[in-house]
């Protein structure tokens, strides 16, 4: 029984460091929180749509948690107000459209 009481817990914890990041978000939620509130600074910075802040060759964002992290940086800097779950919205959003992190 310890044995698989002991088999069972590495599978769970296995599975969390493969799980998908921003799982917890919602992409459709986060276009609609970055498009109001990202867009006007980001296109005012790079020109066009604005999004070659995420596809430019020298981007900062080069993992998950720094894209997190991002994130949190610019709702702090901005007063854009959201919750956490607002950012995780907005980084599912940015992973499924630009950054593609596993």
């Amino acid at each position: 029984m310890k044995t698989l009481t002991a088999l069972f817990c590495g599978v769970l914890l296995a599975s969390g460091v493969h799980a998908a990041p921003f799982a917890k978000g919602d992409p459709k939620t986060g276009k609609q929180l970055h498009d109001k509130a990202c867009l006007s600074c980001h296109t005012s910075m790079f020109g066009g749509d604005g999004s070659k802040i995420y596809t430019r060759a020298d981007r900062k964002v080069k993992t998950a948690q720094q894209l997190a992290a991002r994130i949190s940086a610019c709702n702090a800097n901005t007063g854009t107000g959201w919750f956490p779950e607002d950012e995780a919205h907005v980084a599912a959003y940015l992973n499924q459209q630009y950054y593609k992190f596993k």
